[in-house]
């Protein structure tokens, strides 16, 4: 079998289907996984799913991810707006990324609709949520096939 697809996400995503559901929805992490899974695993994948609302996990988990997995989607949630550090990790790393967004920035607050995982990220999903990590793992498991 081959590598997983890491599927990492960002701050406050613990708190999925009770903060903000008018903008996030109503399912919880905990459905968002149940997706990832049943759509990687129906396209011969598994995948690493995790969630921090700490930075440096985060990076730990990215540069984990060099080695470990076949692609990373990641929701970066805030730190996508702010983190240069996270930017850096990303870049040294050799697999498929795929930015992920339950909504759609550029929808949103000016702050919002620019991110620095954009600028390491092979492709970017947003804006159906929770759906969107399911087509992001897609993407992700596509870009893989691609490489082969």
């Amino acid at each position: 079998m081959s590598k997983p697809i890491y599927v990492l996400s960002g701050p406050n995503l613990n708190l999925l289907g009770t903060r903000e559901p008018e903008i996030y929805g109503h399912q919880t992490l905990e459905d968002v996984r149940g997706l990832c899974e049943a759509r990687a695993k129906a396209l011969g994948y598994a995948i690493v799913f995790r969630q921090s609302n700490h930075e440096g996990e985060l990076i730990d988990w990215i540069q984990e991810a060099r080695a470990a997995a076949c692609a990373l989607v990641l929701n970066p949630a805030g730190y996508g707006h702010t983190s240069v550090a996270i930017l850096d990790a990303l870049k040294a790393v050799d697999v498929p990324v795929v930015e992920c967004h339950l909504s759609n920035p550029a929808a949103r607050e000016t702050f919002r609709r620019k991110t620095y995982v954009s600028l390491a990220a092979t492709g970017v999903v947003s804006g159906f949520g929770a759906a969107s990590y399911e087509l992001a793992v897609e993407a992700a498991a596509g870009l893989v096939r691609q490489r082969l």
